[in-house]
């Protein structure tokens, strides 16, 4: 026997004492002879094999002894005596995975080349136990055993030749798959697989999964085999960052995955093709008739509904992707690895105690058709966490393996979604949404099937959340369904397919919510109803479908559980942001508080019982709504408006409080935080979408903003700045001149005043000053600049002054969120009326923001450009209204750090680049003459014209060289300006000459055309010759105004006709007698070509010119007029030199226009 521990030596205890025995003993062995140490490590491996089985103790032993023991054991065991070789690959497996240790790299060599030399040496029947101990030395591992792949993974790999489907041990090859698959999971920083050996593996794990259970294998060993080829396919996707590309390849994953979804689901069969291929039409799918077998286990059950009772956490080590082993000892459901563990159930934990299931009878109206199948089988519980060796107990075993491969499925597809494009996954939306059935047929099979149907509330949530993905991002898609109208076709067309398919998702999505009991799988129903509510198309579609969401979903507002009450708020946010407003939504926020309330068997909680409680919280509750002649706002206030508002201001109720202990004191006053947040969101988005819901109680939104902006917790005062935001957005969008809501029903400017008086007086000051939260400061300054201009100019004066001094404060912030927004704030405000005007203001304001487009944050100098460029605009209004007098006030220093910064900013990036031209062109449109003049001015402004000369003809952004354009057209209204005999004015018309030709935008055709047609004076336009080539480049331009490569920009064509011929028009007005010879020859060239389309423009009616402004047909033929009348003098004082009489031309265009409109009149 071994040495035994000395008297004298102190003994450990626990599993880390006995492994240091252990190995001293190990270690005593090795000077033995072989036929006496073989018994006395049997007996040793047999200790520790039981042991690592036992219950788990408290000290854990050490990596290092660990390692330690195997590899002495090993050493110890040569390949001839196999008995042992089995038992030290079975403590291989049982360590690793009782103690979760991680092998170094040196005994990781030395291990896997003893487990490979095994399965080349040692008989069939150990190959089980050795692949096991593979599988739990590479698990993790993959990366340190590249040099062991070609033996595993080649050619003749092992575990290539283990895992074959013509392997008749499926025990083995199970084994070989697990070690597989534990090589393919990813090790963040590490290499990952070769190309080649992702492919040996996906195609082997494709081959499992497509292969059918034969009557020799249990059902439990087929679930286990199943369960290994779908978590090696999950790794292959996640860990490998693995593309589907190949259509082929899609089809055959689809495929099986759709098979394995359904495995062993009770009361259903179904034979799935070998691979799915896209199409717009449902898949077929064979459904083979249910044996009376299946159902009569499930039958025998207790006829319990399903379980009430939420489960527990799971015990670390069970099932899931970072475990190195199947969950094949016990009947616990098993999660679906790493990426399903957290069903995203929100920030707080689920009630212990749901609410009883609602009635379904005001659902099942529309009978569902697969409820035919089987109910028994719904009333199982497949919690049971020990099995007897009854026939029940093995049942109820092979159950809970078939939930695992669902389960599994499920996962796996989860993470196919993520690596397929969204185009190429929509061609297989009919293999896994379902769509009515036609008359007489049953309704194929789809996620939704197992949502309905599956008696595992944790596979159920699993699907939903695997439609949740197949949702997000679909508006696209979705988008061409329509079933707003009757067809009366031979043909169901695409859009109604989509639209029935739509209606569908619906209806069982609605079935499912009254139907479930689990709080987490209700959960992921509300969550994935949310996702459907906001990519549907419901301004194309019948109404009524958002009116059932609406009315199922109001009852679970008062869930005991936290997280569907979160989710029903997201669900209700998605229904009043989605499109809107939307007419049908309107109605709904229009009904009275109570209706819907108890449809579903709830009860109506008793903090919306009262019409007056949350108002009586807020100190403007004895001003009531506001006096709007018009009535905008319902008599009493929208339902979900005071749900909202109620949730975030009054005390929690006990009703509906949640026990979840770990909420801090602060939730024993006020509803839990996320259901707070969710709320003020909600909130948000109502007020954005439905403002003149909202405006009746405009002041007591104000006030609720302010109360969260009070309080300690920074997530609640960040939504509160943004419900401050938004009532001033809808203030503003109101009061636009464009507005389509009449005077006496906007907000009155007086209340406008109260309301930021309020604010200003309240939280929001401190906020701005003092936050340590930058994301709070930013939005409280986005809050601030939504400020209503009118409401501005009547604020106190030490008001007025406390804004503009905050924002420039901010300014020279250090965190480029806020600096970013301060600068934006300024833009905003150096626009309003009562500020424009004040030199000093414009000069502190330019200065900041001058300093903030230096910034190093590229976000931070795009905001400061898009203020300069209101900046800008600001002086040309100044200009235009104040005349000579601003001009002068105005520092010469500062307009030239004006004009060098905007050159600079020129040559940043586009985002900067495109306000940055606009704001060139503003401030040479400002320049007078004596800064023309100036010496200290010419370089800078020789250096601004050559900038936008060059972003005109260059590749960037088409916003940018539209800007460009227009600020060019800017520069030609400066008098002061040189342009006809500079160098730089031949070098503008020959970019705009240019671009008016070829450029590939319409807009920014157009915007060259309107910028050629500016210049009022002949003289401007330089030499005959230069003048000549720019009538050329429009008549070419006007040729090529319907040729376009893009048919978006088509629609284009006629505005830029439009633009060009009043260009050519204009010309014609300045024309010397000397550009007369080369007009002529023009229209001798292409008059006839370009005579149609100035007939176009003669008849056109309600074009915009460059301003907006509409032009009527008496301006257009007016123009020509002028033209004809120009160009006659000019020809007279000629006394028939001209070869081509251009006014005769005009007159015979004339003449065709007023003949054509006479006979259209008559």
């Amino acid at each position: 026997m071994a040495a035994a521990a000395g008297p004298g030596e102190p003994v450990e205890p626990g599993p880390a004492g006995s492994l240091r025995r252990c190995l001293a003993r190990l270690g005593a062995l090795q000077a033995r002879s072989d036929s006496g140490r073989r018994t006395e490590l049997h007996l040793l491996f047999d200790q520790l094999i039981s042991e690592s089985c036992g219950p788990e103790a408290a000290a854990v032993p050490g990596p290092q002894d660990v390692c330690a023991v195997l590899v002495q054991g090993c050493q110890l065991v040569p390949l001839d005596q196999e008995h042992l070789v089995s038992k030290v690959c079975q403590l291989i497996h049982h360590l690793l995975n009782r103690y979760q240790v991680m092998v170094d790299e040196q005994n990781l060599n030395f291990l896997l080349s003893y487990c490979i030399s095994a399965l080349r040496q040692c008989s069939s029947w150990t190959h089980v136990e050795i692949l096991q101990a593979l599988a739990a030395l590479v698990y993790n591992n993959g990366p340190k055993c590249q040099k062991y792949l070609p033996d595993l993974l080649g050619k003749a790999g092992l575990l290539l030749q283990f895992s074959d489907p013509g392997q008749p041990d499926v025990e083995l090859r199970r084994a070989a798959v697990r070690s597989m698959a534990n090589l393919c999971l990813s090790v963040p920083g590490q290499p990952y697989l070769d190309e080649s050996y992702r492919s040996v593996c996906f195609q082997t794990f494709l081959s499992v999964l497509q292969s059918s259970k034969t009557s020799d294998v249990d059902d439990i060993t087929f679930c286990m085999l199943l369960q290994s080829a779908l978590k090696g396919v999950q790794s292959l996707l996640n860990g490998g960052k693995m593309k589907l590309m190949q259509t082929d390849q899609i089809g055959a994953l689809l495929a099986v995955l759709k098979k394995c979804m359904f495995h062993g689901l009770p009361g259903l069969s179904i034979e799935v093709p070998t691979a799915l291929y896209p199409a717009p039409l449902p898949q077929y799918d064979k459904r083979s008739p249910v044996k009376q077998e299946q159902s009569e286990p499930a039958t025998s059950k207790q006829a319990g509904t399903r379980r009430k009772k939420c489960k527990g956490k799971q015990k670390k080590g069970e099932f899931g992707e970072e475990g190195r082993e199947d969950s094949g000892d016990a009947g616990n459901e098993s999660v679906l690895g790493a990426a399903m563990l957290k069903l995203h159930l929100g920030d707080v934990q689920s009630s212990p105690c749901p609410d009883p299931r609602p009635r379904v009878s005001d659902v099942c109206a529309g009978k569902d058709p697969l409820s035919s199948h089987a109910t028994g089988w719904k009333r199982i519980s497949s919690s049971e966490s020990e099995y007897s060796d009854t026939e029940g107990g093995i049942q109820s075993k092979v159950r809970s393996y078939q939930a695992n491969v669902r389960q599994g499925a499920l996962a796996c597809f989860l993470s196919t979604i993520k690596s397929i494009e969204k185009r190429v996954l929509y061609g297989y939306w009919s293999a896994f949404v379902p769509d009515a059935p036609g008359i007489g047929s049953p309704q194929s099979v789809s996620l939704m099937t197992i949502a309905l149907k599956d008696p595992s509330p944790k596979t159920r949530a699993c699907a939903l959340q695997v439609l949740s993905a197949f949702l997000e991002g679909s508006k696209q898609f979705l988008s061409v369904a329509e079933d707003a109208n009757d067809h009366k076709r031979a043909f169901t067309p695409f859009s109604v397919t989509i639209a029935s398919s739509i209606r569908e998702l619906h209806r069982c999505l609605l079935l499912a919510l009254v139907a479930e009991s689990s709080s987490q799988t209700l959960t992921q129903i509300v969550k994935c109803l949310a996702n459907l509510v906001s990519n549907a198309p419901y301004s194309r579609l019948k109404p009524g479908l958002l009116t059932r969401v609406w009315n199922q979903i109001k009852p679970y507002i008062s869930h005991k559980d936290v997280n569907v009450r979160v989710s029903s708020l997201t669900l209700l946010g998605a229904v009043v942001s989605v499109q809107a407003p939307l007419p049908e939504v309107q109605l709904l926020l229009q009904q009275p508080s109570s209706s819907g309330l108890n449809s579903s068997g709830s009860t109506t909680p008793r903090r919306f019982s009262s019409c007056e409680q949350w108002r009586k919280a807020l100190p403007w509750a004895g001003e009531g709504p506001l006096d709007n002649p018009a009535g905008c706002g319902p008599a009493e206030p929208c339902w979900l408006l005071r749900l909202c508002v109620s949730i975030i201001v009054l005390p929690r109720e006990d009703s509906c409080s949640d026990s979840d202990p770990t909420f801090p004191s602060l939730s024993s006053v006020y509803e839990p935080c996320p259901l707070r947040l969710e709320a003020l969101q909600v909130l948000a988005l109502l007020v954005k979408g439905y403002f003149p819901m909202a405006q009746s109680y405009f002041l007591e939104l104000g006030e609720v903003a302010c109360r969260c902006m009070e309080e300690m917790d920074p997530s609640i005062q960040l939504h509160g700045a943004k419900l401050l935001e938004e009532l001033g957005m809808g203030v503003l969008q109101q009061h636009k001149p464009d507005s389509p809501t009449a005077p006496e029903q906007r907000v009155p400017v007086s209340v406008v005043v109260t309301f930021w008086t309020m604010m200003l007086n309240g939280p929001l000051p401190g906020t701005l000053q003092n936050s340590p939260h930058a994301t709070l400061q930013t939005s409280a300054c986005d809050a601030l600049s939504s400020i209503l201009p009118e409401a501005f100019s009547l604020l106190q004066g030490d008001q007025q002054i406390l804004c503009v001094t905050l924002l420039l404060g901010l300014n020279h912030s250090e965190n480029p969120l806020v600096k970013a927004a301060a600068a934006r704030a300024l833009g905003v405000y150096i626009l309003f009326p009562c500020l424009r005007q004040d030199v000093m203001f414009v000069a502190d304001t330019a200065n900041a923001i001058l300093n903030s487009l230096h910034d190093k944050s590229p976000n931070v100098r795009a905001k400061a450009a898009w203020s300069l460029g209101n900046l800008t605009d600001t002086l040309i209004i100044n200009m235009e209204t104040m005349g000579q007098s601003f001009q002068e006030e105005l520092s010469d220093l500062l307009l030239l750090k004006l004009l060098r910064s905007a050159t600079e900013a020129s040559k940043d990036r586009d985002k900067v680049k495109s306000n940055a031209v606009r704001a060139l062109g503003n401030v040479l449109h400002f320049l007078q003459p004596c800064h023309v003049a100036n010496p200290r001015f010419r370089e800078a402004i020789e250096e601004s014209l050559q900038a936008l000369i060059a972003t005109v003809g260059s590749e960037a952004t088409m916003k940018v060289r539209w800007n460009a354009c227009y600020a060019l057209g800017n520069v030609f209204k400066n008098p002061a300006l040189p342009l006809g005999e500079a160098p730089w004015a031949r070098q503008a018309f020959s970019a705009l000459s240019s671009v008016v030709k070829s450029c590939k935008n319409f807009k920014v055709r157009i915007k060259s055309a309107v910028a050629l047609s500016i210049p009022s004076k002949r003289e401007c336009y330089g030499s005959t010759e230069q003048f000549c080539q720019i009538w050329s480049a429009l008549v070419v331009a006007l040729q090529r105004s319907e040729d376009t490569e893009d048919f978006l920009e088509f629609k284009y064509s006629s505005s830029l006709r439009t633009q060009i011929c009043r260009a050519l028009l204009h010309l014609l007005q300045l024309a010397r007698s000397t550009d007369l010879p080369l007009i002529g020859g023009s229209l001798r060239e292409h008059g006839e070509a370009i005579k149609p389309l100035v007939l176009q423009y003669l008849r056109s009616s309600g074009e915009e010119n460059e301003t907006g402004a509409h032009t009527d047909l008496e301006e257009r033929e007016r123009g020509v007029q002028g033209a004809i009348e120009h160009l006659s003098g000019i020809e007279r004082e000629l006394q028939g030199k001209a070869k081509v009489r251009v006014s005769l031309y005009l007159e015979d265009v004339l003449t065709n226009h007023t003949n054509a409109t006479e006979l259209t009149e008559a």
